[in-house]
């Protein structure tokens, strides 16, 4: 009886023991998985925005961004890998030099052409607006990566954009490049080049009916990476996708290539003709100019009349600038970023 009741409650020993063990790997667990999933702020997933201001869909312009998040605009979101989401409504606030809102990153870093910088981004597109006027170039689209010059009419030497219009699958993504205009800035244009599926230019025949979908185009949530990469003047751009073909280009911005009324592109002389865009370039096109880079969610979908500008007023929705009632019903920009890196050669002008 007395070996019974020993064997008993060294039995009873072995298993509290064993439940305590189990208990403690649970609760470690536990706290692994807490901190896997832990709130994060965006600072703390790229290290860029710590390099960076940001200007908000209100319209705010925020210059410190370590631990700051706003849960309407700029917020990180975990499904298995850290994600950093700019969102923006068809309507809130805006920059002086623009009608559209953005949710973007403005790095701080200045430099010119001659010297050269590099901007990377891993991204998937979540939505863009889902109304507007199919006639209109830059209807239901979004631009995810820039380089914005900061001298002389301050353009854009590239614009990378994602598009998808409503009843599409397949959206698709292109850059624009802004040519840095001679005399009259108002005569300004984008020339567009498709990367997967179609160009800015290819539009729908009536408000209401899109162009066909691509057939090589991207998905909303479907990864892509793009790399801006300008040395000596020469911008290098390499896009990549899996499932698709890699693509690359390079664009010399020390020289134009738009000097003369005969050198526009057709794109041009039909996509601008209603407005009057048919300006030339400088000859040294960008070069001499402080630049600098701008990523996140720069919204294209506006609340402006098409008919006065067949180019850029899409007539989207915006719901007197209501927000609450933009993001219920459509009306809004959304990009999420895993990866983005930036390096400059050399800051500034010598």
């Amino acid at each position: 009886m007395t070996l019974n009741i020993k064997n008993t409650l060294h039995t009873l020993l072995i298993l509290g023991t064993l439940t305590l063990v189990n208990c403690k790997n649970d609760s470690n667990r536990e706290q692994d998985i807490a901190q896997k999933t832990e709130k994060k702020y965006p600072s703390e997933v790229l290290s860029i925005i710590g390099e960076s201001t940001i200007t908000m869909g209100n319209g705010e312009l925020i210059k410190e961004l370590e631990n700051y998040e706003n849960k309407d605009y700029f917020y990180t979101v975990n499904d298995g890998q850290e994600w950093v989401v700019y969102k923006t409504p068809n309507s809130g606030g805006t920059t002086k030099n623009s009608s559209n809102t953005r949710s973007e990153l403005r790095l701080k870093e200045e430099w010119i052409p001659e010297n050269g910088g590099k901007l990377t981004g891993t991204l998937k597109v979540a939505h863009v607006s889902t109304s507007g006027d199919a006639r209109v170039a830059a209807a239901y689209s979004v631009v995810v990566g820039q380089i914005h010059s900061k001298e002389g009419n301050e353009n854009e030497p590239i614009k990378i954009f994602y598009k998808k219009f409503p009843g599409h699958t397949k959206g698709s993504v292109f850059w624009n490049y802004e040519i840095n205009t001679k005399d009259d800035n108002s005569k300004r244009w984008d020339y567009s080049t498709a990367i997967w599926g179609n160009d800015m230019s290819v539009v729908g025949p009536e408000s209401n009916t899109a162009p066909e979908e691509p057939e090589d185009g991207i998905e909303l949530n479907e990864e892509f990476s793009y790399e801006i990469n300008v040395t000596n003047g020469i911008m290098e751009l390499t896009f990549t996708s899996p499932g698709h073909d890699t693509v690359t280009f390079s664009k010399d911005l020390l020289h134009t290539e738009f000097a003369n009324k005969e050198d526009l592109p057709q794109q041009i002389t039909t996509l601008y003709a209603s407005i009057g865009r048919d300006g030339t370039e400088l000859a040294h096109s960008y070069a001499g100019e402080l630049q600098y880079f701008k990523q996140g969610a720069y919204n294209q979908a506006n609340g402006k009349d098409p008919e006065k500008n067949i180019v850029w007023n899409t007539g989207s929705d915006i719901y007197n600038g209501d927000l609450k009632k933009q993001y219920e019903n459509g009306s809004y920009a959304e990009v999420w970023f895993k990866k983005a890196s930036h390096k400059i050669i050399k800051a500034g002008k010598q």
